[in-house]
């Protein structure tokens, strides 16, 4: 809910009103993301959804939109422990261009960090790294700040 919901409101329902909100999202038949599935246990997700379904990038100086053109977007993930470092990411992103051109999208644009030498904590990633966006064939379009590119892959019928 971080990016669907102003500041305010998204730090007074942290945890439980939150939570019953995003239930209430998918109980109404929206489709906000896709879960990655190993052995048949949920294992990573991505959130994604048409960018005016995020007003909180727009309000973002860094992540303003780079130009008039109706895009998806990919506001964050999750990768259990167990299954960090083995490519979920790279996957998720390849799904999410076939996801978004399925429903009538045209362009995949994302948030990756693009982080300093040296290792960043696994919780900071959670909008992705550069690098998996680049092995999912997205190119950079812009960057208002030096560590967070804006990305995007443009969706043939493929994906």
């Amino acid at each position: 809910m971080y990016w669907r919901v102003p500041r305010a409101r998204y730090e007074q329902g942290k945890g439980a009103v939150n939570r019953r909100a995003f239930r209430s999202l998918v109980s109404g038949g929206a489709e906000p993301g896709l879960i990655a599935y190993v052995d048949g246990n949920p294992a990573a997700w991505c959130a994604l959804a048409p960018r005016e379904d995020y007003p909180g990038l727009s309000r973002s100086r860094i992540l303003a939109p780079v130009d008039d053109r109706p895009v998806w977007s990919i506001s964050c993930f999750f990768v259990a422990k167990p299954h960090r470092r083995q490519g979920l990411t790279v996957s998720l992103l390849r799904e999410a261009a076939r996801f978004a051109r399925r429903r009538g999208g045209h362009i995949l644009e994302g948030y990756p960090l693009e982080p300093k030498k040296g290792a960043m904590p696994d919780v900071f990633a959670w909008t992705g790294l550069s690098n998996a966006f680049l092995k999912a064939g997205f190119c950079e379009v812009a960057r208002r700040s030096a560590g967070r590119p804006i990305m995007r892959r443009i969706l043939n019928s493929r994906g």
